[in-house]
């Protein structure tokens, strides 16, 4: 397998590639109760959270107790939209206890042997991972995995993108404000 590992730098690349929409799998095991109730006790904080406006979190009605799809053991999932990302995924890291979450982009490669894809290579786990069975999951979607249009968050957002060229006008006043700032890495002049 031939995989490109450069970065692209390329700007309307990076933003017609962005992620939109992820999953958090909260994983436990099944036949241990502490587990299993700490999982659920999770559930309901998020779900609670949510009422209560801290961020959009969307956890699937449906609670696997025992292996479902790729997911090893008793697992569920929480849905959360790119524009609420950073606030479930500060708030699982501080919360998740003793459990495992795998956390993972929503694209159109669930698994795809040659290119990376989302339950394997674009993935990141809080706490230690698990070994997946990735022969359950399709390899290409025609379509991006919409979740939620009703919220018009995500790749449902009524929004309007940031134009190419307030991009461009935003990261040189970054640029700028940072280079008085010891610390802060320059970019490069090419």
């Amino acid at each position: 397998m031939d995989i490109d590992t450069k970065p692209s730098n390329n700007l309307q690349d990076v933003l017609d590639a962005e992620i939109k929409e992820w999953h958090f799998h909260i994983y436990f095991a099944q036949k241990n109760a502490d587990q299993n109730y700490a999982a659920l006790e999770l559930r309901d904080a998020v779900l609670r959270l949510r009422r209560d406006g801290a961020f959009v979190a969307v956890p699937l009605f449906r609670v696997n107790t025992e292996p479902m799809g790729p997911h090893p053991i008793g697992s569920y999932e929480i849905w959360a939209p790119a524009e609420t990302f950073s606030s479930v995924f500060s708030y699982l890291c501080m919360n998740r206890g003793n459990l495992s979450i795998l956390v993972h982009p929503l694209t159109r490669e669930e698994v795809n042997p040659y290119l990376f894809s989302d339950h394997e290579f674009r993935s990141a786990w809080l706490g230690p991972s698990f070994p997946l069975d990735l022969s359950t999951l399709p390899l290409r979607s025609d379509e991006i995995p919409l979740q939620y249009p009703s919220l018009r968050l995500g790749y449902s957002s009524a929004s309007p993108p940031m134009s190419l060229d307030d991009r461009r006008r935003l990261g040189a006043n970054v640029e700028n404000l940072l280079k008085n700032e010891k610390g802060a890495a320059r970019a490069p002049s090419d």
